[in-house]
């Protein structure tokens, strides 16, 4: 998608790479790569709440959310922090968050985007729910939401969790909910992203429930971490043709 985008654009000079770094690592190849004519780079679990931590300058949005999902390189090697992840869920909403109520599942980087996102466009009621019960506590004393343990009906469903993202997950069995519990929400997001829908974007269609997926996610984030990298306008047709979205 990224690589489609900078040839869209002329950049032809420019490359887009995955860089696989394990936990460990982290924290001396972030400060490398600024150093190594790397103009940024996106970040994905589970590093997101460490890339903040590593930042000179935090976007207030980064700051506020606790993660960054996106990093800014600096000719004299700084590093900036941004969070994309939150204005692409708003914007690929079928309706308004505000007034609205929502239930996140997870608790990590990507949940804090969604909550926080949620809850800064208006959302009256944001409850949180993580196996581990503490997390899902630490992170709503930090942004708002309410913790719970069992789930309840909202208008949105946010699966903000890795569930489905390899091809034998059974996320009704990893779960707080069974694919009738999907009856009870007016719209089910799915951060994961992979070639073929994911088992719980297949339930929710087949109830005819709206569905945002992860790769339709990963076009808006995606787009405005292109516009920060580049200072250009994200080429949107390149990129959705890239990802075979219609």
């Amino acid at each position: 998608m990224q690589n489609a985008a900078l040839a869209a654009v002329g950049l032809a000079d420019w490359r887009y790479q995955l860089l696989p770094v394990p936990p460990e690592l982290f924290g001396e190849a972030v400060p490398a790569l600024a150093h190594a004519g790397f103009r940024g780079a996106n970040v994905t679990l589970p590093h997101k709440q460490v890339a903040l931590a590593l930042a000179d300058d935090p976007t207030p949005r980064a700051r506020a959310i606790g993660a960054a999902n996106t990093l800014i390189f600096s000719d004299d090697g700084a590093i900036r922090a941004d969070n994309t992840d939150a204005p692409a869920l708003v914007s690929a909403l079928p309706f308004p968050p505000a007034g609205r109520t929502a239930l996140v599942l997870g608790a990590g980087g990507s949940a804090r985007a969604a909550v926080w996102a949620l809850l800064d466009a208006g959302a009256t009621d944001v409850r949180v729910w993580n196996r581990t019960p503490e997390r899902a506590q630490t992170l709503c004393s930090e942004l708002g939401g309410t913790p719970v343990e069992r789930i309840d009906a909202a208008d949105l469903l946010v699966n903000c969790t890795s569930i489905g993202l390899r091809a034998g997950d059974l996320p009704f069995k990893a779960l707080p909910l069974s694919a009738d519990d999907l009856d009870h929400y007016h719209c089910v997001v799915d951060l994961v992203y992979r070639e073929s829908e994911t088992p719980l974007a297949q339930a929710a269609r087949k109830r005819e429930i709206p569905v945002v997926d992860g790769l339709a996610l990963l076009l808006g984030q995606g787009a405005l971490s292109f516009e920060l990298f580049t200072g250009r306008t994200a080429p949107i047709d390149a990129m959705r043709a890239a990802l075979k979205l219609p």
